[in-house]
């Protein structure tokens, strides 16, 4: 026997994952279903539970049922299917809840698309149908959508139900991405990562039932929901960081100029003046903080590998040089002693007596943001080029072990 049939024989063509943590009210159905799909279907496979410290007996069920249990000892959704998915034989694998919410004996879908060369097949619960009582009210008319709409949003993703449980996937490439997180956020780190790496991703229609338990369930509708917004955001500092200190900076730098030459008055008999003239510029400050934290982060993160280097943003990060940076910050702290200067000269006019306040005041005021705009960005850049140290040595270690590999080609 040859080694390729050998190795065909042995392994699998599909994992039906399911993680489980005392699900001894519903992991017998969920592993009867899946092992009736596999017959049915007459594909070569394997269920698989990957257990996080059951206490009721869920194990032995799964067994007594045809499962392989695996016992994970790291505690945490993500850890249960992480560990899962890198004990899994099959090129192929398919998770879903061992709840009985999600329906393990129509799989065909999911494999269709995973043999026509997709590496990650989402269920929609929302096109497939959704049963009464299955998912509270604040999770389908709220949660889902928003983070749904988010997750399309910030990455790009034509999914519309970016959090369903049920999903298919080539095992390989999943292992690829490097997935860390251990609670239920990995559902939205294996979306995000796949998407940043360019992955075929689609979507098929999937049914959610009312779950067979009686207890409450695992997932926390404000905690878990918050980990799954919070993680999306850090993915993308874009969101979180770039495009609001964009819009501050906007806003801040509009009102300035209009306010610049003195007060405005509006409807009602409300002024605009000097008070409201640094509130613009105290935005504008805000703004540029907040723009030069995602400058770092978007570095760092395409540094670690989290983000593609073609990430969006990333000629901002090309523009902003260490010498650039410096002649920028520079010239705005000079700038703004230039300002200084004047201020004091116009006051010392006066015999250092009452001045012209609103003029002398908003010129002060925009000579010290720009001060502290341009330390601000001074310190930016000196980090920024200390997070390129190891880079750089990295580049020309790999150099140096180039030209001694070569050195010693040429000699042999």
């Amino acid at each position: 026997m040859t080694a390729q049939v050998y190795r065909y024989i042995e392994e699998p063509e599909l994992t039906i994952l399911i993680p489980c943590l005392n699900e001894a009210e519903t992991i017998e159905r969920c592993v009867e279903k899946a092992k009736l799909c596999l017959l049915r279907l007459g594909v070569h496979g394997e269920i698989l539970v990957a257990d996080n410290g059951s206490t009721d007996g869920s194990q032995d069920l799964a067994i007594a049922k045809g499962a392989r249990v695996v016992h994970v000892p790291d505690r945490g959704y993500g850890a249960a299917l992480r560990h899962g998915i890198h004990t899994a034989r099959g090129r192929y694998v398919i998770m879903g809840d061992g709840d009985d919410s999600y329906d393990f004996s129509n799989l065909d879908p999911f494999l269709a698309k995973l043999r026509d060369g997709f590496d990650l097949v989402m269920g929609n619960r929302f096109k497939g149908g959704i049963a009464e009582d299955a998912m509270p009210l604040l999770h389908r008319y709220l949660g889902n959508p928003v983070l749904s709409f988010f997750g399309r949003l910030f990455f790009k993703i034509d999914l519309g139900d970016f959090h369903c449980g049920l999903r298919g996937f080539n095992r390989e490439r999943i292992c690829d991405l490097e997935l860390y997180t251990t609670g239920m956020e990995f559902a939205s780190e294996m979306v995000i990562s796949a998407a940043l790496k360019s992955y075929r991703i689609c979507e098929v229609p999937t049914t959610l039932k009312k779950d067979g338990r009686s207890r409450p369930p695992h997932l926390r509708t404000w905690h878990d929901g918050w980990r799954h917004l919070s993680f999306l955001l850090m993915f993308s500092p874009r969101w979180l960081f770039v495009y609001p200190g964009l819009a501050l900076i906007l806003l801040g730098v509009v009102t300035a100029v209009i306010l610049f030459p003195g007060p405005v008055s509006l409807a009602n008999g409300v002024n605009l003046d000097v008070h409201t003239f640094l509130v613009a510029a105290i935005a504008v400050l805000i703004g540029v903080q907040t723009l030069t934290f995602g400058l770092i982060a978007q570095r760092f993160a395409i540094k670690y590998r989290l983000l593609p280097p073609g990430a969006s943003g990333s000629r901002g990060l090309s523009f902003l040089t260490f010498d650039r940076g410096l002649l920028v910050a520079a010239a705005l702290i000079l700038l703004g002693l230039f300002g200084i200067g004047w201020s004091l000269f116009t006051w010392a006019s006066v015999d250092f007596g009452p001045l012209r306040y609103p003029s002398v005041m908003r010129v002060l005021i925009l000579s010290l943001t720009s001060i502290a705009i341009g330390v601000q960005l001074g310190f930016t850049v000196f980090l920024s080029g200390i997070m390129n140290i190891p880079n750089k040595r990295d580049r020309i270690r790999a150099a140096v072990e180039n030209a001694l590999l070569r050195s010693g080609h040429h000699r042999g």
